[in-house]
C-alpha cells in the first residue's frame, strides 16, 4: 500500500471531488467528517457513495473519512457512505483498542469488510496509546493530526513544529513497531509549498511514509518528498554493491567516500531501493 499522498475533499463539494484523481495522489479521500457540516452529512454520504463509485470505476484508490466512533453518523457512514470497490476508510480520534472493535465490528456487519482501517492519532489520548491501537487487527495504517492534537493539549501551532515533534516521532515509532505505514500531519496554510516541502522532508526523515494533502498542488511534493529520487539511487546500489563485494572479502566494515559503512547503513540503502521500486 503506498501512500505518499491522501488528497482531501469535502464530500458536499461535488465540484471538487470530480477533480480528485487529475491531482495524481496515491489515495484520494472523501470527508464527512470536518469538512462536513453536522446537516449536511446525509447529503455528504449520499455523494461519497455515487461520486466516489464514479471514481472507483475510473481507476481512483479512494477512501471515505467517516465520522468518529461513538459519533451519532458513524455507523450511517459505514452503511451508506462507502462506495463499492472502495479501497478503505479513515477513522478519526482514535483513542482505545474497544473503539477499534468497534469498527471491525461495523465493517464485519456491513457489506465492507476487509476494507483497509486508516485511524487518526489525534489526540492526547491517541497519541499516547498510539503503539497499542497501531498493532489492532482492525489498523491496516495511521495519521498523525497536529491540528486537533494541539488543541486538545491546549498548545500552539508554530511553524517550527517543536510543539508536535514528540508526538509525530511517537505515532512514527509506533506505525515501525506494529509494522503499518504512517501518514503525516497537514499543512493548513496550504499555497505555502515551501513550508509544505520542509514538513515533507521532515516527516520522510522520522519515518513517515506519506503526506496528507489539502489541496491538489501538495500531491506533486508530497510524491516527490517520499519518492528517492535518482541520485539517491544511485548512491544505494553503489554502496549495496561495494558492501557485498568487501563481505565476499570477509569484511563487515568498509569505508566508502570518506563514510564508515556497516549493516544498518545498507539496510537504510536496501529500503531506498525497495521505495523507489
Amino acid at each position: 500500500m503506498r501512500l505518499r499522498s491522501l488528497l482531501f475533499a469535502p464530500a458536499v463539494r461535488p465540484d471538487l471531488l470530480t477533480k480528485l484523481p487529475r491531482a495524481g495522489a496515491d489515495a484520494v479521500i472523501i470527508d464527512c467528517e470536518d469538512a462536513t457540516p453536522a446537516d449536511l452529512k446525509a447529503e455528504g454520504r449520499d455523494n461519497a457513495r455515487r461520486l466516489g463509485g464514479e471514481l472507483v470505476a475510473g481507476g481512483a484508490s479512494v477512501f471515505v473519512r467517516v465520522n468518529g466512533v461513538g459519533t451519532e453518523w458513524f455507523e450511517e457512514d459505514i452503511k451508506k457512505a462507502v462506495p463499492e470497490g472502495a479501497a478503505g476508510i479513515l477513522v478519526p480520534m482514535v483513542e482505545t483498542v474497544h473503539q477499534l472493535d468497534l469498527v471491525g465490528d461495523a465493517l464485519e456487519h456491513s457489506a465492507h469488510d476487509g476494507l483497509t482501517v486508516i485511524i487518526g492519532l489525534e489526540t492526547a489520548r491517541g497519541v499516547a496509546a498510539a503503539r497499542e491501537l497501531l498493532a489492532h487487527d482492525a489498523a491496516s495504517a495511521g495519521y498523525f493530526g497536529a491540528e486537533d492534537f494541539i488543541a486538545d493539549m491546549g498548545g500552539a501551532r508554530t511553524e517550527s513544529n517543536i510543539e508536535v515533534l514528540y508526538a509525530r516521532s511517537e505515532v512514527a515509532l509506533a506505525g515501525r513497531l506494529a509494522r503499518v505505514p504512517v501518514v503525516d500531519q497537514v499543512v493548513v496554510a496550504f499555497a505555502d509549498l515551501t513550508r509544505f516541502v520542509r514538513e515533507a522532508g521532515e516527516a520522510r526523515a522520522l519515518g513517515y511514509s506519506g503526506k496528507m494533502c489539502i489541496h491538489p498542488g501538495q500531491v506533486a511534493p508530497a510524491n516527490a518528498a517520499f519518492t528517492p529520487n535518482s541520485s539517491e539511487v544511485a548512491a544505494a546500489r553503489q554502496l549495496i554493491e561495494a558492501y557485498e563485494a568487501a563481505e565476499r572479502e570477509g569484511k563487515s566494515v568498509i569505508v566508502v567516500e570518506g563514510r564508515m559503512i556497516d549493516g544498518p547503513l545498507v539496510a537504510q540503502a536496501r529500503k531506498v531501493l525497495a521505495s523507489a521500486d
